[in-house]
């Protein structure tokens, strides 16, 4: 399912967030638990490429819509999830309600209670801008 390969490529993405290395170990080493089919691994490669290749950009989006926020002062975990859903709305252009909705989903999942309103209210200007 394409869910598990977001939740994949955010895993990715937050271990990027701590370090640059071989995503092929990571990768190997995330996916023990479950592995994703042809169709969701070409999914979740489509996503992490497109993060890796336009990070800056991502980050420029990501930090002009969290309005008194450092980039450095998110939580990670949360981070990880804007960067997410901030790939796939401007390079996948899947529905905003379904990114939005995918990655409430996985903040439910992984992150704090209070997480959601705020990844909620930053993914809302982040969709008028794009």
């Amino acid at each position: 399912m394409r869910t598990d390969a977001r939740e994949f490529a955010f895993k990715m993405i937050f271990e990027k967030l701590f370090k640059d290395g071989d995503e092929t170990l990571s990768f190997n080493a995330i996916s023990e638990d479950k592995a994703l089919n042809e169709v969701d691994l070409k999914f979740y490669e489509e996503l992490f490429n497109s993060f890796k290749e336009n990070q800056d950009e991502i980050e420029a989006i990501i930090k002009s819509n969290c309005e008194g926020y450092d980039l450095d002062r998110i939580y990670k975990v949360d981070l990880a999830l804007l960067y997410l859903a901030a790939v796939e709305l401007k390079f996948i252009k899947t529905p905003p309600q379904v990114v939005i909705n995918e990655v409430l989903n996985i903040s439910k999942k992984y992150s704090t209670d209070k997480s959601g309103g705020f990844i909620n209210g930053v993914l809302s200007k982040v969709v008028k801008v794009l």
